[in-house]
């Protein structure tokens, strides 16, 4: 019951959080998503480690495993989002003569 309390509890002030965070942050915020995936990954290698030949042992490494792909694949695909989002920031490239520039 405790642990259902926390959660509900996390996720309204997760909700509150983020739905009060101006655009300007949000890039930083995804940087920081990134490195706590980048932390949920060092964990699920431990479970895919664990060793033994027992049916829990197993089922810990399938698991593990299948945390890893899902977190490099959020963390790979966050990076990318964010490099996308700080590209739209940076300085507008001017064609030069020969590409297009109307000259």
């Amino acid at each position: 019951m405790i642990a259902l309390t926390v959660f509900v509890l996390a996720v309204f002030l997760g909700f509150e959080l983020i739905t009060k965070v101006p655009p300007t942050l949000h890039t930083p915020l995804m940087s920081g998503a990134n490195a706590i995936s980048g932390i949920t990954i060092v964990g699920a290698l431990t479970c895919a480690y664990m060793g033994g030949e027992d049916t829990h042992h197993q089922a810990a490494n399938i698991l593990g495993a299948l945390a890893v792909a899902t977190a490099t694949i959020n963390v790979v695909g966050g990076f990318m989002v964010t490099d996308r989002m700080l590209g739209m920031f940076g300085a507008k490239k001017s064609a030069g003569p020969g590409q297009g520039g109307g000259e």
